[in-house]
């Protein structure tokens, strides 16, 4: 089977078998033997983007200042791992050496109520962390840097399905105004970099994602984690904040990773590419399927003196389907029934209680 590879070094299959012959196929060779870093990887999104290029063959180094992440997290896989701040420059440098690919997947993260009180907060660390990294790969020479960046960069009013040239109309949604303008300066700071100094750079714009390894145990989580954590605890009550009415795509983090791996690889240029799933449902629905699998008898109450953040958040996928190849592939019952399933076998509710006791 004849194959070349080209200016991008991305291997190209020719001749009667070009159809036939696999994407995942010159997808393996991109990243075999390649030294990768994977900066929150001891985190829940970044632990499973590092087991994944592991198994790629790729050499994963992982950074980490251990705030939200476990190194238990990478237990089932080789990586070396570096404890250290991004908020450090020094540390940044030192974490790009001899590194051809970075994905920075460092940030701080939180839930609706702690961003709505925190907004300087937010902005300025997230903002710091990313335009550090990025220096720090410009001064060592790294091959291709992924900038990830969030659907918090979207209005509230945004048109739905939402394309990816509105990131930057009027304000980002004001539950989030502090983490997403923080993104979308990093989104700039992509731009102006990939021109200046011809760095490949990638922009991925990751949606809602949740499953196994998310943070069940903080209060302060996203959607799926706080309601599984919610359910798994209540004895005869559920009070879930907003209207319920409010609509999301929730894209399971195994499709989250293909997407954040396609992008260096297929498209590793400073436009930005929406990744996550075109599977709607409302958070009451959600609940309503959770309380389903629990098996539990429990009442559900909303609680519309909460914020109930944006009304509809639903990318159009059709630049990441042309792009990258990318295509969400687990449906929500199927990645809740995941999720759940290693929420009980981890502990689950018994390690909610224990944290809310001590």
């Amino acid at each position: 089977m004849p194959t070349s590879v080209d200016r991008h070094g991305i291997w190209e299959v020719r001749g009667s078998d070009a159809e036939d012959a696999p994407i995942e196929m010159k997808h393996e060779r991109f990243w075999r033997g390649k030294d990768v870093l994977v900066t929150g990887g001891a985190g829940f999104i970044g632990s499973h983007l590092a087991e994944n290029l592991d198994r790629k063959g790729a050499r994963v180094r992982v950074l980490d200042n251990l705030e939200s992440g476990s190194q238990a997290n990478l237990a089932q896989f080789q990586a070396d791992f570096r404890r250290g701040d991004l908020f450090d420059r020094d540390t940044c440098e030192e974490a790009c050496d001899g590194i051809e690919v970075v994905f920075n997947l460092a940030a701080k993260v939180a839930g609706v109520g702690y961003n709505v009180g925190h907004q300087a907060d937010m902005f300025y660390r997230n903002s710091v962390l990313n335009l550090n990294m990025l220096e720090a790969a410009r001064r060592k020479d790294v091959d291709r840097y992924v900038v990830v960046s969030s659907a918090c960069v979207y209005e509230r009013e945004v048109p739905v399905p939402t394309f990816e040239e509105h990131g930057f109309t009027g304000d980002p949604e004001p539950t989030n105004l502090g983490y997403g303008w923080a993104k979308r300066l990093a989104e700039i700071q992509a731009r102006v970099y990939a021109d200046q100094y011809g760095m490949k750079i990638s922009i991925v714009r990751p949606y809602n994602t949740y499953g196994p390894r998310d943070h069940f145990e903080d209060a302060n989580g996203h959607v799926i984690p706080t309601l599984i954590r919610k359910v798994w605890t209540a004895d005869k009550e559920v009070s879930v904040w907003g209207n319920g009415q409010q609509r999301r795509s929730f894209v399971y983090v195994d499709d989250l990773v293909r997407g954040l791996l396609l992008s260096p690889e297929m498209h590793p240029v400073p436009d930005p590419v929406n990744i996550g799933s075109d599977e709607e449902v409302s958070i009451g629905d959600v609940v309503k399927t959770l309380i389903r699998i629990s098996r539990k008898q429990l009442q559900l109450r909303f609680d519309e003196s909460k914020p109930s953040g944006q009304n509809r958040r639903l990318p159009d996928l059709s630049k990441a389907k042309k792009l990258l190849g990318y295509s969400p592939k687990v449906s929500l019952e199927e990645g809740l029934t995941n999720t759940v399933r290693w929420y009980e076998s981890h502990g689950g509710a018994r390690k909610v209680a224990l944290e809310a006791s001590r």
